[in-house]
């Protein structure tokens, strides 16, 4: 294979997206949809699917990528949140706690049941505290896959693998419970495929950057490599997660005499960090810790663990422009300095061999602890006296499927025509797996059946690829294979376990644009890679720029 195989971007598979017309560049009439999306975090992807899944005509607008910024920069976790039942946060734990099965059928290639291991500590919580917490945690919803919590002694457990063993000798019991994990980049990218092939427009590195409001529609401006243009929405979702507040008071323009920006957001840092593997079971840890919050340290990508999370307090000011977050030297020691309560042999910042933070954007309680503010979301509107708005405050990942159906049943009763739910029992791409393994049985051993049957149709293929491709891909693996039937059929290997025809696959389905798109979050595979593996991958981008750099080019820019 050589760039010459890639399609030209009109002929991309469901690229198009018939659900709008044309955004207009030279001053002609604007390009027509009901909704206008803005933001390509995992609540926009969410909302943008779940309307086009309603037959609504959808534009979606990211500045940056899918998952640029927050919803790639989670601890990774589906889960109710324990810890939030300390400030009685019930209906949101009992919200997240319903949504985790749902969404471990939805896509078991990247999610999957995780048990986690909190190791008692009396002076952090007595015992009765905890079951107490952990009985209400297995009752407030139903479960049918998760298994319920259980005392365990951690000198002898797990079949012979003590799940002590890596934590120091004073801590011999402890209690086990079930959540889940994801691969959270690859979540919101899944939502934006499937609102592609509902009828979505989504554009990637695209800004809006003017949206005025008048009587019934809105005027967007939206901005990308090749220029403005101009698009009419019937209503608009702030989806812009830190930037929420900001768009509604610099872009947003309301009709006379309205306010759009009523809420103000609280920007909390959370920061992880990761470290070469601390411990051989695949089991996850939570840790209390003496300023009563915790930290997980969870099994990471086959060879290291991932350490986190801080909650530190930004200013709004230190969200200028699209800037990562990053953490800082105070967060990397404190996070050290909590798993090394812990664990036996001390983790120390020259062990952190990756790190990332993001900013959570949640909705101002007054509350003065950043730990202690509602992980809960809000969906405010305004009708009144122009177009309908809908602005979505706070959120978290767990629960980014409701929040999505929420909005939707909101937006149909502004639009004045609500029509019927549908993702609660909906598959995301990937993740029907019948065609490869026939009825579905458990989340977790469907993935393992997929994988068997993948060695059996492509024998040809390393376990360590195949199990990675099934991971990422699930069903929808063949795509990325493309035919092959040899490893040489995959075109060069680019860097290690990545080839050509992968690369292609990102680029023409997934919206990939630069390396970092595809080692940082379509994968992980820059924290296994050297720094000239990783620049072999920015090269093929580089290289191939031209294709998609150019006026209208790209499957998210031929609208």
């Amino acid at each position: 294979m050589n760039s010459a195989s890639l399609p030209p971007p009109s002929a991309t598979t469901a690229a198009t997206g018939a659900g709008a017309t044309a955004l207009a560049t030279d001053g002609s009439a604007p390009g027509v949809c009901d909704v206008l999306v803005v933001g390509g975090g995992i609540n926009g992807a969410g909302i943008a699917r779940d309307l086009a899944g309603r037959g609504w005509k959808v534009v979606l607008a990211e500045a940056s990528d899918f998952a640029a910024h927050t919803s790639s920069s989670s601890t990774k976790l589906i889960h109710g949140g324990l810890r939030y039942l300390e400030y009685y946060e019930f209906s949101l734990v009992r919200k997240a706690l319903q949504e985790r099965e749902v969404l471990l059928r939805s896509a078991p290639h990247i999610m999957w049941p995780l048990r986690f291991v909190m190791p008692h500590d009396a002076a952090m919580r007595p015992a009765w505290m905890i079951r107490i917490g952990l009985f209400l945690y297995d009752h407030l919803a139903r479960r049918e896959v998760l298994p319920a919590s259980e005392g365990v002694d951690l000198r002898n457990s797990d079949k012979g693998r003590p799940l002590g063993a890596p934590l120091k000798p004073r801590y011999t019991k402890g209690f086990l419970y079930s959540d889940g994990w994801v691969d959270d980049a690859r979540l919101v990218l899944l939502n934006a495929l499937d609102a592609r092939e509902h009828g979505a427009v989504l554009h990637t590195r695209t800004t809006v950057t003017a949206a005025q409001r008048h009587a019934d529609h809105w005027i967007a401006t939206l901005r990308c490599a090749d220029g403005d243009r101009t698009l009419r929405a019937r209503a608009l979702v702030n989806a812009a997660g830190p930037w929420a507040e900001g768009f509604l008071r610099e872009v947003a323009s309301p009709a006379a005499g309205e306010a759009l920006a009523t809420k103000s957001l609280r920007l909390v840092k959370g920061s992880h960090i990761v470290v070469r593997r601390r411990f051989e079971h695949d089991h996850a840890y939570i840790f209390q810790n003496p300023d009563k919050r915790i930290i997980f340290a969870i099994p990471y990508e086959d060879d290291f663990t991932l350490i986190g999370t801080t909650d530190v307090e930004l200013p709004v000011e230190a969200l200028a422009g699209f800037g990562k977050a990053r953490i800082d030297e105070q967060e990397i020691a404190y996070l050290c300095e909590q798993a090394s309560r812990y664990f036996e042999a001390p983790v120390t910042p020259a062990d952190v061999v990756w790190t990332y933070a993001g900013v959570r954007p949640l909705l101002d309680d007054a509350s003065g602890d950043p730990s202690a503010v509602t992980r809960d979301y809000l969906l405010e509107t305004h009708a009144h006296g122009g177009a309908p708005l809908l602005s979505v405050w706070g959120g978290k990942i767990t629960t980014f499927r409701k929040l999505a159906e929420d909005a939707a049943d909101l937006l149909g009763d502004l639009l004045g025509e609500r029509r019927r739910a549908w993702t609660e029992n909906a598959h995301l791409p990937g993740g029907d797996l019948r065609g490869w393994i026939g009825a579905p049985q458990r989340p977790d051993t469907d993935f393992q059946r997929l994988l068997s049957a993948l060695g059996q149709r492509h024998p040809w293929l390393p376990p360590s690829l195949a199990r990675r491709l099934a991971r990422a891909y699930g069903a929808r693996v063949d795509r990325v294979l493309h035919g092959a039937e040899r490893l040489a059929d995959l075109g060069p290997e680019i860097g290690p376990g990545l080839h050509q025809a992968e690369l292609e696959y990102l680029v023409r389905e997934e919206w990939a644009r630069a390396a970092d798109d595809v080692l940082w979050r379509r994968s992980k595979l820059g924290l296994h890679y050297t720094e000239a593996q990783r620049m072999a991958v920015v090269q093929w981008f580089a290289e191939r720029e031209h294709l998609w750099s150019r006026p209208h080019a790209g499957n998210d820019d031929k609208t």
